[in-house]
């Protein structure tokens, strides 16, 4: 079992208070997020920037994996995650993330690629943990 830890602390009110995340590792040591990060472009972070971020690691590893498992190895995933915040029923929910990838991998058919990205997409772990639509645009270069 795998277990890596994140913390939060909160000062003031929602509007004109601000917080800093950490995490485990110190990757983030103190990284500033408030409601200006969120919802306006104020500096620093925001959760749904950070669950994008972790959408699209997890998925290209695990994309990376699957393509090993068909014999492929990729010269170059790059995939970027766009996270959708809604109001819904007098609140937020994160309602979608949409996953856009374009990869390189010597030697793949279509046909290939694109099953180890769509076993990607629904198995990696951030997709499985996430309640929200999961959309994906793979495209494969020579």
């Amino acid at each position: 079992m795998n277990k890596r830890s994140a913390s939060a602390a909160w000062s003031g009110g929602l509007k004109d208070g601000k917080g800093f995340i950490s995490t485990q590792s110190g990757v983030l040591d103190n990284t500033q997020y408030g409601f200006n990060t969120r919802f306006e472009n104020g500096p620093g972070t925001n959760p749904e920037e950070l669950i994008g971020a972790a959408h699209a690691g997890c998925f290209t590893m695990a994309l990376s994996g699957k393509l090993g498992e068909a014999g492929m190895t990729a010269k170059h995933l790059a995939t970027t995650a766009t996270v959708t915040l809604d109001k819904v029923d007098g609140g937020f929910a994160i309602t979608a993330v949409h996953l856009q990838l374009v990869a390189q991998i010597p030697g793949a058919s279509q046909e290939a690629f694109d099953a180890a990205a769509q076993d990607a997409k629904a198995n990696c772990p951030v997709s499985k943990l996430l309640n929200a639509k999961i959309t994906l645009d793979a495209r494969l270069e020579a």
